[in-house]
Protein backbone atom coordinates (compact mmCIF):
# COMPACT_ATOMS: atom_id res chain seq x y z
CA UNK A 1 0.00 0.00 0.00
CA UNK A 2 1.31 3.30 -1.03
CA UNK A 3 2.03 6.06 1.21
CA UNK A 4 -1.12 9.08 1.57
CA UNK A 5 0.81 11.56 2.52
CA UNK A 6 3.74 10.79 -0.16
CA UNK A 7 4.08 14.01 -2.21
CA UNK A 8 3.74 12.22 -5.95
CA UNK A 9 0.81 10.65 -4.54
CA UNK A 10 -1.09 14.29 -4.06
CA UNK A 11 -3.10 15.82 -6.83
CA UNK A 12 -2.30 19.08 -5.59
CA UNK A 13 1.40 18.36 -5.91
CA UNK A 14 1.22 16.94 -9.59
CA UNK A 15 -1.08 20.36 -10.26
CA UNK A 16 1.04 22.73 -8.69
CA UNK A 17 4.28 20.81 -10.63
CA UNK A 18 2.01 20.88 -14.15
CA UNK A 19 1.39 24.75 -13.65
CA UNK A 20 5.16 25.34 -13.32
CA UNK A 21 6.00 23.06 -15.89
CA UNK A 22 3.41 24.38 -18.20
CA UNK A 23 4.55 28.44 -17.34
CA UNK A 24 8.13 27.91 -17.84
CA UNK A 25 7.47 26.21 -21.25
CA UNK A 26 5.27 29.12 -21.96
CA UNK A 27 8.17 31.85 -21.07
CA UNK A 28 10.18 31.64 -24.00
CA UNK A 29 7.49 32.17 -26.45
CA UNK A 30 6.18 35.31 -24.50
CA UNK A 31 9.39 36.80 -23.88
CA UNK A 32 9.64 37.51 -27.44
CA UNK A 33 6.28 39.32 -27.21
CA UNK A 34 7.10 41.09 -24.54
CA UNK A 35 4.53 39.86 -22.23
CA UNK A 36 4.73 37.70 -18.84
CA UNK A 37 2.45 34.60 -18.81
CA UNK A 38 -0.48 36.64 -16.44
CA UNK A 39 -0.45 39.47 -19.27
CA UNK A 40 -1.04 36.75 -21.71
CA UNK A 41 -3.76 35.41 -19.86
CA UNK A 42 -5.44 38.86 -19.91
CA UNK A 43 -4.71 39.69 -23.74
CA UNK A 44 -6.07 36.37 -24.25
CA UNK A 45 -9.61 37.12 -22.44
CA UNK A 46 -9.53 40.45 -24.76
CA UNK A 47 -9.02 38.45 -27.76
CA UNK A 48 -11.56 36.22 -27.29
CA UNK A 49 -14.11 39.76 -26.35
CA UNK A 50 -12.22 42.95 -26.55
CA UNK A 51 -14.06 46.38 -23.99
CA UNK A 52 -14.93 44.36 -21.21
CA UNK A 53 -15.35 45.58 -17.79
CA UNK A 54 -12.49 44.95 -14.98
CA UNK A 55 -14.83 43.25 -12.87
CA UNK A 56 -15.70 41.35 -16.06
CA UNK A 57 -12.07 40.68 -16.34
CA UNK A 58 -11.82 39.83 -13.14
CA UNK A 59 -14.22 36.80 -13.10
CA UNK A 60 -13.15 35.07 -16.54
CA UNK A 61 -9.55 35.36 -14.59
CA UNK A 62 -10.59 33.97 -11.39
CA UNK A 63 -8.40 37.03 -10.01
CA UNK A 64 -9.43 39.68 -7.79
CA UNK A 65 -8.87 43.99 -8.81
CA UNK A 66 -6.24 44.11 -6.84
CA UNK A 67 -3.93 41.35 -8.55
CA UNK A 68 -5.66 42.60 -12.24
CA UNK A 69 -4.78 45.70 -12.03
CA UNK A 70 -0.99 46.11 -12.14
CA UNK A 71 -1.63 43.52 -14.86
CA UNK A 72 -3.99 46.46 -16.28
CA UNK A 73 -1.33 49.21 -15.82
CA UNK A 74 1.56 47.57 -17.46
CA UNK A 75 -0.26 46.32 -20.25
CA UNK A 76 -1.01 49.84 -20.90
CA UNK A 77 2.28 51.18 -20.66
CA UNK A 78 3.65 48.85 -23.58
CA UNK A 79 0.50 49.93 -25.36
CA UNK A 80 -1.58 46.66 -25.74
CA UNK A 81 -4.41 47.94 -23.88
CA UNK A 82 -6.13 51.26 -23.07
CA UNK A 83 -8.87 51.71 -19.83
CA UNK A 84 -11.56 54.28 -20.03
CA UNK A 85 -14.43 55.31 -17.59
CA UNK A 86 -17.81 54.99 -18.89
CA UNK A 87 -19.06 58.37 -19.31
CA UNK A 88 -22.45 57.22 -18.10
CA UNK A 89 -20.82 55.38 -14.85
CA UNK A 90 -17.65 56.83 -13.71
CA UNK A 91 -16.99 54.00 -11.62
CA UNK A 92 -16.64 51.65 -14.16
CA UNK A 93 -13.48 50.86 -16.38
CA UNK A 94 -13.70 49.26 -19.51
CA UNK A 95 -10.35 47.61 -20.97
CA UNK A 96 -10.36 47.99 -24.69
CA UNK A 97 -7.38 46.39 -26.94
CA UNK A 98 -5.28 49.10 -28.80
CA UNK A 99 -4.39 48.37 -32.24
CA UNK A 100 -0.70 47.10 -30.91
CA UNK A 101 -2.52 44.74 -28.63
CA UNK A 102 -5.08 43.33 -31.79
CA UNK A 103 -1.50 43.03 -33.91
CA UNK A 104 -0.15 40.80 -30.82
CA UNK A 105 -2.49 38.32 -31.32
CA UNK A 106 -1.28 37.22 -34.81
CA UNK A 107 2.39 37.54 -33.62
CA UNK A 108 0.78 34.84 -30.62
CA UNK A 109 -0.68 32.13 -32.92
CA UNK A 110 1.77 30.03 -33.19
CA UNK A 111 1.47 29.04 -29.32
CA UNK A 112 -0.92 26.96 -28.55
CA UNK A 113 0.37 25.04 -31.32
CA UNK A 114 3.66 24.55 -29.83
CA UNK A 115 3.14 24.35 -26.43
CA UNK A 116 0.38 21.51 -27.34
CA UNK A 117 3.33 19.34 -29.35
CA UNK A 118 5.84 20.01 -26.15
CA UNK A 119 3.19 18.41 -23.96
CA UNK A 120 3.62 15.17 -25.96
CA UNK A 121 -0.24 14.60 -25.92
CA UNK A 122 -2.81 14.20 -28.29
CA UNK A 123 -5.53 16.89 -29.24
CA UNK A 124 -8.21 14.22 -27.63
CA UNK A 125 -5.97 13.72 -24.52
CA UNK A 126 -5.43 17.35 -23.95
CA UNK A 127 -8.87 18.18 -24.82
CA UNK A 128 -9.87 15.55 -21.97
CA UNK A 129 -7.34 17.19 -19.75
CA UNK A 130 -8.50 20.83 -19.89
CA UNK A 131 -12.54 18.82 -19.67
CA UNK A 132 -10.89 17.06 -16.51
CA UNK A 133 -9.72 19.93 -15.01
CA UNK A 134 -12.43 22.35 -15.26
CA UNK A 135 -14.87 19.70 -14.21
CA UNK A 136 -12.12 19.67 -10.36
CA UNK A 137 -12.31 23.76 -10.76
CA UNK A 138 -15.99 23.74 -10.55
CA UNK A 139 -16.08 20.84 -7.87
CA UNK A 140 -13.42 22.44 -5.52
CA UNK A 141 -15.10 25.55 -6.05
CA UNK A 142 -19.13 24.28 -4.99
CA UNK A 143 -17.08 22.95 -1.95
CA UNK A 144 -15.57 25.90 -0.73
CA UNK A 145 -18.58 28.19 -1.63
CA UNK A 146 -17.14 29.50 -4.84
CA UNK A 147 -14.50 30.73 -3.58
CA UNK A 148 -10.67 30.56 -5.14
CA UNK A 149 -9.17 33.59 -3.25
CA UNK A 150 -5.81 32.78 -0.85
CA UNK A 151 -5.85 32.87 2.65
Amino acid sequence: MSDPFALDEQVCFALYRASRVTTAVYRPHLERLGVTYPQYLVLLALWERDARGVHDLCDALDLDTGTLSPLLKRLETAGLVERRRQRADERRVVVHLTDAGNALREEAEHIPGCIARSSGLGVDELVALRDTLHDLTAALQDATGGTSEEG
